[in-house]
């Protein structure tokens, strides 16, 4: 069946919300997020003490945060500025996993002391962290997991041989024995081995791969691991032909694995970021131009600065001209910003209907990994942010930066 690229907005509410906020702008549904929310809970209903932890690099805006928490998420953290903001936003320390790669003794001792879960990264950082526990109790640690060529990753992540993150599994046993040794309560095993997968036979694969590693630390140790987590990587189906991702499928597959292996007892975690907002987020831009060279370009207002996903993967976003849906798409468009790059393209040799220069064209499935790595390339400024409230009035939840914005930070010289 292929995708229904629904917009939860129409073009009067693309032309009330560009006159009030400007274009590029992001938007947000509130409830399909919700939504996703809901069945992701619900397809993991039999899991004991499940909780997907929300990966904050996906959205870092508070009020998307503070909506997947009302959902009962809790928060994946990945750096010390992500621990800040769910400090900020009162978050308590059993709602936090903090997953993060080459890290410092602070960022550490911040963790400690928030009391979050630990997932340590590499060997070489466990005495680090055990120096920053300095004998204080911790609720939860974990270790992360790369099983080498015991797993393929895909297209976005690479293979876990290439990959920076997690412990070999000759390694864990050491790592474990170190963190045994420590005050701390329960012992878990992450790893995350793919990024947008759409198999959901590949999750039952990456359970059956964990828990081949726990036995083995566990016989190694003498200890008995309380958790795992799946990490992320529920996929979106972005392209038309895509089918959805089968989160009930998915699940099920993880619990044939833990059933088949009697480990009913393990408490299951996921962090999916992407599979929880993507969908449900659209970078609103407005046509420049439309522009004749080799090629025909439609010069939009939006830029890679915006969403660097097609630059930087050659990802593909669905383009949608408002007010347009039912035309028959005529023209082949190469889809562009401003940027002086030449990657700077949203699409390329795309079919859409004609397009004119005052059209709004809706890029889609932006919501996660969209506006969290915008940057100020070329001193273009980073777009605001607004939700779709589910009683349909619309919020800003992130204005958008200014020109004094971008000065603030730099140090000017003394004009004689």
């Amino acid at each position: 069946m292929a995708k229904q690229f629904d917009i939860p907005f129409d073009a009067m509410t693309a032309e009330h919300l560009a006159a009030q906020f400007g274009t590029p702008l992001y938007l947000y549904d509130e409830g399909g997020i919700r939504k996703t929310a809901r069945e992701l809970t619900k397809a993991f209903a039999w899991a004991k003490n499940y909780k997907n932890y929300f990966a904050v690099k996906a959205t870092p805006t508070p009020a998307i945060l503070s909506i997947v928490l009302e959902m009962g998420m809790g928060l994946d953290c990945s750096s010390r500025m992500e621990l800040l903001m769910a400090q900020r936003l009162q978050v308590s320390g059993e709602n936090i996993f903090y997953t993060s790669n080459n890290t410092p003794k602070e960022d550490f001792e911040l963790a400690i002391q928030l009391n979050v879960t630990v997932n340590i990264d590499d060997l070489t950082q466990v005495p680090v962290f055990v120096g920053a526990l300095q004998g204080k109790r911790l609720r939860r640690a974990a270790v992360r997991y790369n099983p080498g060529g015991l797993k393929h990753g895909n297209s976005i992540i690479g293979e876990p041989v290439e990959a920076k993150y997690g412990m070999r599994l000759d390694q864990l046993a050491e790592a474990f024995t170190l963190l045994k040794r420590q005050d701390i309560t329960e012992f878990g095993l992450h790893t995350m081995v793919a990024s947008n997968e759409l198999d959901h036979e590949y999750f039952g694969e990456t359970a059956q791969v964990l828990l081949q590693a726990v036995d083995r630390v566990e016989h190694e140790t003498g200890l008995h691991m309380s958790f795992i987590n799946l990490g992320g990587g529920f996929g979106v189906n972005y392209k038309p032909h895509q089918r959805p991702f089968d989160v009930q499928a998915a699940a099920a597959a993880v619990r044939e694995v833990l059933v088949k292996n009697g480990r009913e007892d393990l408490h299951i975690h996921t962090e999916n970021g992407r599979y929880v907002t993507g969908p449900h987020g659209y970078l609103l831009s407005r046509v420049r131009y439309v522009m004749q060279k080799h090629k025909t370009y439609v010069g939009l207002d939006a830029s890679m600065h915006n969403l660097m996903r097609p630059g930087m993967y050659g990802a593909y976003h669905h383009l949608t001209v408002l007010g347009k849906e039912s035309h028959v798409h005529t023209g082949t468009y190469d889809v562009v910003g401003s940027l002086c790059e030449n990657n700077d393209k949203f699409a390329i040799d795309r079919k859409l209907p004609t397009v004119k220069p005052g059209d709004y064209v809706v890029i889609h499935d932006s919501g996660a990994h969209g506006h969290a790595m915008g940057n100020n390339y070329n001193g273009l400024l980073r777009s605001p942010e607004v939700i779709l409230r589910e009683d349909g009035s619309t919020q800003l939840i992130r204005r958008g930066e200014t020109a004094e914005d971008y000065f603030k930070n730099m140090v000017w010289p003394v004009v004689p």
